[in-house]
């Protein structure tokens, strides 16, 4: 059934403070409700066409993964090389967010999406044709662009959609087609690679893209772009501690997940000793963990979201210091690994959070969140791998990362101290 979307007046601040209010948080999504006003939008429709964004970014990023020995020798490259195209494609997230974000001020955001994913399908289809392995490396780093940009504008417009008190919601919902992408599209993307070539795959992300653009060109509201918004503006993000401290919390504690995610396969198959066709049923797990966390924890922390944060980086420090206990046998760790995709949920919450304390800024704070997941998902195997490399087994990735969910969780106490000092 239509709902009519509730309406937000865009006020200025009367202070400016770094802390939650009902009305800073309208800065989320203002513009897009004064338009809405004009028609009746179903949110579920809209999230949908989002989330479908977000499946395809989820394959183009995990399935290369798994498709890396494939592209290695049809272009006659080393697998380690070829790896240099999976880091191609993360410094383009990291570098593509913010700038996107802070050049792209003035445009409205459905339109921006629409650019977004066109570029995105045209970079993963020329991905596909790629000759050699240097211009796989510029399309790879080229693909990465959008990447964040688009995840902070679509769940600013999803959280737009909904009453104040359902953002979290809202934003995992369009989450759910990269959680959905670990659990499902992968592996069909693998196995089509695999059977009829890896360039293949490529072209459903292609696709995929494409229809998102299309679905969000027919469904998504259209907004009027903010006169008032500037580079300038949004760079004013960078001058809030809590925005810092907020990106600090992913950063640190989202990278204890990314240390045994990385090295899950090779566990398995050194200390678990399992075949090698069960390694991508524990990685659906894993997915279904994700997408659980994201249903469920929302929830929660649209009630008491700091607190739900705080939770969360307990609940992954506890769940990685099981793994090696759990890892000697493939049904206990099958457990404990979907409850550590349980507490990805934080890539959510953190979005929310940084909705609260940005202010004005909303598109590059948005943007900076799929960053600092990014520099996580690079300190946790580094540091991982330290410590494999160093002699304390492929298990000890769960210390390392139980150690970075407790790193995560001291910025998290220094800003939780901080906005009850300050009355957020």
């Amino acid at each position: 059934m239509s709902q009519r979307v509730n309406t937000q007046r865009r006020e200025p601040l009367s202070r400016p403070s770094e802390q939650p209010t009902e009305r800073a948080s309208a800065h989320a999504g203002g513009r897009l409700n004064q338009d809405n006003a004009r028609g009746n939008v179903h949110p579920g429709i809209v999230h949908l066409a989002l989330a479908m964004g977000g499946f395809a970014i989820g394959i183009a990023e995990f399935a290369t993964m798994s498709l890396l020995p494939f592209f290695a020798h049809d272009l006659h490259i080393s697998e380690p090389q070829a790896g240099h195209a999976i880091s191609a494609y993360a410094l383009g997230v990291v570098v593509g967010a913010p700038v996107i974000a802070v050049l792209s001020a003035r445009m409205a955001r459905r339109t921006l999406l629409i650019a977004l994913m066109g570029f995105f399908a045209l970079m993963n289809g020329l991905s596909g044709l790629a000759p050699d392995y240097h211009t796989m490396l510029v399309l790879r780093f080229l693909a990465g662009l959008p990447h964040g940009a688009y995840f902070g504008i679509a769940m600013l417009v999803a959280a737009s959609l909904v009453p104040i008190d359902k953002r979290t919601a809202a934003v995992g919902r369009v989450l759910l087609g990269l959680t959905i992408a670990t659990t499902i599209g992968v592996p069909l993307a693998n196995g089509v690679g695999q059977a009829i070539g890896w360039r293949w795959a490529f072209a459903i992300v292609a696709g995929l893209a494409l229809l998102t653009a299309i679905l969000v060109l027919i469904f998504a509201p259209r907004d009027v772009a903010d006169s008032k918004a500037s580079p300038l503006r949004e760079l004013s993000a960078l001058g809030r501690k809590h925005v810092w401290l907020t990106l600090g919390i992913g950063a640190i504690g989202f990278g204890g997940l990314f240390s045994v995610y990385t090295y899950l396969a090779s566990t398995m198959l050194a200390v678990t000793h399992t075949s090698p066709a069960l390694v991508p049923v524990t990685l659906c797990v894993f997915g279904a963990g994700l997408t659980a966390g994201n249903i469920i924890v929302p929830r929660f922390a649209d009630r008491a979201l700091m607190t739900t944060a705080g939770g969360l980086l307990l609940w992954s420090a506890a769940t990685l210091a099981l793994y090696p206990l759990a890892a000697a046998n493939f049904w206990t760790l099958s457990a404990d690994v979907f409850l550590i995709g349980l507490g990805g949920a934080l890539a959510t919450v953190l979005q929310t959070r940084l909705m609260d304390v940005a202010g004005e800024a909303q598109s590059l704070a948005a943007a900076l969140n799929h960053s600092a997941f990014n520099v996580a998902n690079a300190l946790g195997p580094w540091l991982g791998g330290m410590a494999v490399v160093a002699g304390y087994g492929w298990t000890s990735t769960g210390l390392v990362g139980a150690g970075l969910a407790l790193a995560g969780f001291a910025v998290w106490a220094i800003a939780a101290a901080l906005a009850a000092r300050e009355g957020g």
